[in-house]
């Protein structure tokens, strides 16, 4: 039997007390809990107080106002995988959120969990015997990476569904804490270092996060690859979006690729996609993915594997949206 550390635990009604007691030394969130519960087990993490977040029903909203869907960090990834407001103008969103481990997490996580998802390896993720019995690593108990072992920095990999698709959907978050309220742009929120890998300061609360809606037509795609399909977190990940021309060509394209590091990629796709229709592409932007993402062996299987999946997935994705 795995057993968590002893800790204290709170619920507060408000922002403002949240932020107090996150300012609190030993602090530290939990919403839906499902990856914070399990790396306590594997004792990853050792809080001295839980700041829970079910009773903030303020932070519990899909608004859409003036061009913008603001969606509370405490939403379900369930609720926002059938909101048929997210499913209408980022259907990539639905997508990814529907796409998360099974029905039983899904209708606890949260949108804010998700995007602060710790980093995953596999010399990471075991019990704490187990890392023992290799001297820890750099993110746990010792200082070597046994990814790459002369490295200096922590290679464990980002592994949230929806951080590449909000990113491929210039979405930004507002994050409130000791010295106010701040917004940032996800795209440049996340690092390299696998041991701090987001931009939140100490005492801070994701509150909501905000995404532009569409000014045109556009198609967009996630496509993740993962060995069982109904709890594995993704070992290759892909998002896609085309913000098309009134004659049906690309005036734009994104590409945003996760589970390769800390932070997600984003692919820089050739010019040549530009101008071009949907039908054109996919080998393309296939053939992009493939020579930018380079995996690494921080989580379970070949990284040549994964990196030939990138290729075959991302060019199925763009012909599906060709056909639709």
């Amino acid at each position: 039997m795995l057993r968590m550390p002893r800790f204290a635990i709170d619920a507060p009604e408000t922002v403002d007390d949240a932020v107090r007691l996150l300012s609190e030394d030993g602090a530290r969130i939990v919403a839906g809990g499902t990856d914070l519960l399990p790396n306590l087990k594997h004792h990853l993490e050792r809080p001295t107080r839980l700041v829970s977040l079910h009773a903030l029903e303020a932070l519990r909203t899909i608004t859409i106002a003036d061009g913008v869907m603001r969606i509370g960090c405490t939403m379900t990834l369930a609720d926002i995988a059938t909101d048929p407001r997210v499913r209408e103008h980022f259907p990539s969103l639905a997508d990814a959120a529907g796409l998360v481990a099974g029905p039983q997490h899904r209708n606890m996580a949260t949108l804010g969990g998700n995007i602060h998802l710790d980093t995953r390896c596999r010399y990471v993720n075991q019990t704490e015997l187990w890392r023992s019995a290799i001297g820890g690593c750099i993110k746990s108990e010792g200082d070597v990476c046994h990814v790459v072992p002369k490295g200096r920095n922590c290679v464990a990999a980002l592994s949230s569904d929806t951080v590449p698709v909000l990113i491929s959907l210039d979405a930004t978050m507002e994050l409130v804490g000791p010295e106010g309220a701040r917004e940032v742009e996800l795209k440049s929120y996340f690092s390299a270092d696998g041991t701090g890998h987001t931009g939140r300061q100490p005492g801070e609360l994701a509150t909501e996060v905000r995404i532009p809606l569409p000014e045109g037509d556009r198609a967009c795609a996630y496509v993740k690859w993962r060995p069982r399909a109904s709890i594995d977190f993704p070992l290759v990940s892909v998002a896609l979006r085309f913000d098309l021309n009134d004659d049906g060509t690309i005036g734009a394209a994104r590409a945003v690729a996760g589970v390769l590091g800390a932070k997600p990629r984003e692919i820089k796709l050739p010019d040549a996609v530009v101008g071009k229709k949907l039908s054109e592409v996919a080998s393309l932007v296939a053939d992009a993915a493939y020579t930018k993402c380079k995996p690494l062996a921080n989580v379970p299987y070949d990284p040549q594997y994964r990196r030939h999946l990138t290729r075959v997935l991302t060019r199925r994705a763009v012909e599906r949206l060709a056909a639709s």
